[in-house]
């Protein structure tokens, strides 16, 4: 977890003891661990660590200096000793033999390869140079937003020298490379007695020949840096002062869940987006700030800002004042081709003959005045991660537009990282999405067999998952145990009646601002009744329509909503029952409300084909493992009917099938993932049963 102490300082805790027992390596480990933990010094994925640390040789058995290093990708904070590089410090001096010069620096990646130590297979990344060539033991690089707020100010080198005097120098803009790992080098040399070096729209550099001191080098800069900001900043107004005041909490939350769907379907459409939304306080001073337009328009400084957020954000035209949502959501359309026409614009500009094709031109940053901040991605994680970059890059812009004027990577610059060859080289090496990547499910009934077998089928192929149902505590445990297996970014709970209409808007309303729309829909919640029919109350009649069959037509109803404003087509699955279509005897209610589900899926079939919405039905039959219904009463009417007893029931079902073989939740999950699939792109209306064949249920 990351970790943000209180109050504005960041806190040293480094423990002597336990350093003192790690060997040189671990210690490196753990200096990075401690700076990963606070997104103030770093954030997610952000900066990079190493270490020049004295290995055996496997060859020789002689001693060798070794660069470790994080390797490519990866998070200083939570990252283990795999994540590092590991490189003979020999052969990394001996390329500058064969450098030739800055026009040819990229060219040299494709020698780190050969400087590996001991087969270690983690890729060195472009920074490897940065730290190799600093003639320290220990090299600490990070983005905390209040250096960044100096390197990103127009007169950064100048703001450097007066806050740090000496101890911390300055270097001019540079993409990350050999040729900056060289002028760091040349710093190094020139400035022995500098403890570190602010890199120009870039972040901060940190070194010592101890680990400690390195560590708390790197913390005392950047409180150095934050004390001066507070007492620089106490009574300048945050971004030129309050334009737009904030809604309040829940009016913000209804605003994100009707603008997100539609959102998300416009920017679909060559591949499914996750939404996320952000109305912390940092945000909303920003989006309801005078200054706001005018800084969004420059985009971000720090690389890493930069490629987590694409060249600026898309302003939504709303005015909290006078919230109209539906006529923001008519201007939508306009906004995001003005968006998509302008990032056409900046590529056709910027391109080089080798550039690669142009990318998905659509914001990943939505700014909202009075509302707050959504962002979109092809998952959740990382729609997640880009807005916590952008919130840093608030930071960044509040602080350097204070004391001086904030200026945002110039547009070759920008343009020149965001279409690297060496960038576009890591992005085809990234494993192809999962089936289900991009995509949105909720599941009701989803704390129980079916459900959370369904649940993890779903998102064992990349999807996110909504779990929706009636008891609160298995709804709970379910969901730990989900979010252990798949991380909790993907996985989210909604208690929900589905009988109330009430209950179900709010869940989908509260999906929408989660995951940003839904693509699946799996109805199964459900009760089981045994009764002979003269022995069937109005009561359990009711219930089991009410259940059943109302609660199913109001999930649909309010599904079928998102979808058509989402546009982009989805697949609902009704998991109904081999007694919709095979009467059995004392369940008079319960066939009768299963055959409502079938029905009702046969008609939403009709009204959502035109908007590619499919809907199909998948039957169990005697699904006993891990399903709430047969627990209690209905399992004892069941076996009461049969003539058996609890123990012999589940032999009685696999006895009367034609396979003579036992049906799991595991068994109904697969068939719900094929109808949520592409793989039955061309199949609505359809009913699979999966019953271990019943004659009395063959569809006809």
């Amino acid at each position: 977890m990351l970790k943000t102490v209180s109050g504005s300082r960041i806190e040293n805790l480094w423990d002597e003891t336990h350093a003192n027992s790690l060997s040189e390596s671990d210690k490196l480990l753990y200096r990075s661990n401690l700076l990963g933990s606070d997104k103030r010094v770093t954030n997610y994925g952000g900066g990079n660590t190493s270490a020049k640390v004295m290995e055996t040789d496997p060859l020789t058995g002689a001693m060798a200096e070794v660069l470790w290093v994080k390797g490519s990708g990866g998070d200083i904070g939570t990252m283990d000793k795999a994540g590092f590089s590991t490189l003979y410090m020999e052969k990394l001096n001996a390329l500058k033999g064969l450098y030739r010069g800055v026009a040819f620096e990229d060219e040299m990646v494709a020698y780190l390869p050969h400087c590996t130590f001991n087969l270690n297979p983690r890729a060195a990344s472009i920074d490897t140079p940065l730290h190799a060539y600093v003639p320290k033991k220990h090299v600490d690089h990070v983005h905390p937003d209040a250096i960044i707020a100096i390197a990103a100010a127009s007169n950064s080198k100048e703001l450097t020298q007066q806050i740090f005097g000496g101890s911390i120098g300055w270097l001019p803009w540079k993409k990350p490379g050999y040729e900056l790992g060289l002028w760091l080098e040349d710093f190094c040399l020139k400035n022995p007695d500098a403890k570190g070096v602010v890199l120009e729209s870039h972040g901060l550099f940190c070194w010592d020949d101890d680990a400690e001191v390195c560590y708390a080098t790197t913390l005392e800069t950047i409180n150095h840096a934050i004390a001066w900001f507070e007492e620089q900043t106490a009574d300048i107004p945050a971004f030129g002062g309050e334009r737009h005041t904030a809604l309040p909490s829940a009016e913000r939350r209804r605003v994100a869940a009707a603008l997100m769907p539609a959102i998300r379907g416009m920017i679909s459409g060559d591949s499914h987006k996750v939404g996320h939304f952000d109305d912390q306080d940092a945000v909303l001073q920003f989006v309801g700030a005078n200054d706001m337009p005018r800084l969004a328009a420059l985009g971000t400084s720090c690389p890493d800002h930069f490629l987590r957020t694409k060249i600026r954000p898309l302003v939504v035209d709303f005015d909290p004042a006078n919230p109209d949502i539906d006529a923001t959501l008519t201007g939508l359309t306009d906004m995001i081709e003005a968006y998509r026409a302008d990032y056409t614009a900046y590529y056709e500009r910027c391109k080089n003959a080798d550039s690669p094709a142009i990318r998905d031109p659509n914001a990943v940053v939505y700014l909202v005045p009075g509302v707050g901040m959504i962002t979109f991605a092809k998952d959740k994680a990382t729609a997640r991660i880009s807005g916590e970059f952008y919130v840093n890059a608030i930071n960044v812009m509040r602080g350097s537009d204070a004391v001086s004027n904030y200026q945002g990577l110039p547009e070759q610059e920008a343009f020149d990282i965001e279409y690297w060859l060496l960038e576009e080289a890591k992005l085809q090496r990234m494993p192809q999405p999962k089936a289900l990547a991009g995509r949105v499910a909720i599941v009701t009934g989803g704390a129980g067999g079916i459900g959370a077998a369904t649940a993890v089928r779903y998102l064992s192929e990349g999807a996110c998952v909504v779990l929706a149902d009636i008891d609160k505590a298995s709804l709970a445990e379910t969901a730990q145990t989900l979010a252990g297996k798949f991380g909790k970014d993907v996985v989210r709970t909604v208690e929900m009646n589905v009988t109330s209409e009430e209950a179900v808007i709010a869940a989908y309303a509260d999906m929408a601002v989660e995951f940003g729309g839904v693509d699946i829909v799996v109805s199964n919640a459900g009760i089981a009744s045994s009764a002979k029919v003269e022995d069937t109350s109005l009561e359990l009649w009711n219930k089991n329509m009410s259940i059943l069959s109302t609660g199913y037509f109001l999930v649909a109803r309010e599904a079928f909503k998102v979808l058509m404003a989402q546009g982009i087509g989805g697949s609902m699955v009704f998991v109904a029952s081999k007694n919709g279509l095979a009467a059995s005897p004392g369940a008079a209610a319960y066939c009768t409300a299963k055959a409502s589900e079938i029905h009702l899926a046969r008609c939403l079939a009709l009204e959502g084909a035109p908007h590619g919405i499919r809907v199909n039905v998948v039957n169990p039959d005697a699904v006993l493992r891990g399903s709430k219904i047969w627990s209690g009463e209905w399992l004892d009417q069941r076996a009461a009917t049969y003539g058996t007893d609890k123990g012999g029931l589940e032999e009685m079902y696999r006895e009367r099938s034609l396979l003579k073989r036992s049906v799991l939740p595991e068994d109904i999950a697969e068939a719900c993932y094929f109808f949520a699939s592409d793989l039955s792109s061309k199949s609505t209306g359809n009913i699979i049963n999966v019953d271990a064949g019943n004659v009395q249920a063959f569809t006809r």
